[in-house]
């Protein structure tokens, strides 16, 4: 296997972005109305607004991916982050999320990451516990019909 480096966004990886996002919500759920926005628009509603986009690179391919979305003053939402079956179980996860958070606060000057998911998602939410993230309650206003769990990391 080549080497795995994680980089910041590159409008050449935009329709990555949104492949790799659907491979997995069509997996597990459907693609949300909203999902579609942010995925098909990543430079509008995620890069311009002061958030950012890292992927894992395989060669030349994208091979996973996670964003940061501003949400507020210190304040960043984890989001969209999947890597493709082909290359589960190699930690690909694990790296992504490290290099995010590390991005996140040294770069961005997050004081805060949050993130929604769903708790059918066992090895993402393992793997969010494992960084230190803790179970807060689900607001009400959650873009996402999917969540069913909210956490957050303090930076």
């Amino acid at each position: 296997m080549t080497e795995i480096s994680i980089v910041k966004y590159d409008s050449k990886y935009a329709s990555a972005f949104a492949t790799l996002n659907f491979e997995w919500l069509e997996k597990y759920f459907y693609v949300e109305a909203y999902d579609q926005v942010v995925l098909l628009n990543p430079e509008d509603k995620i890069i311009h607004p002061g958030g950012e986009i890292l992927f894992a690179i395989s060669g030349e391919e994208a091979i996973g991916t996670v964003a940061l979305i501003k949400r507020g003053e210190g304040e960043f939402e984890l989001s969209k982050m999947g890597v493709t079956d082909k290359y589960k179980g190699l930690k690909i996860g694990q790296k992504l999320m490290y290099a995010c958070i590390h991005y996140a606060s040294h770069e961005l000057k997050a004081k805060r990451l949050f993130l929604d998911s769903n708790r059918k998602l066992t090895p993402a939410i393992t793997l969010y516990h494992k960084v230190g993230f803790k179970e807060i309650p689900v607001p009400g206003d959650t873009p996402y019909e999917r969540c069913n769990i909210r956490m957050e990391l303090w930076l």
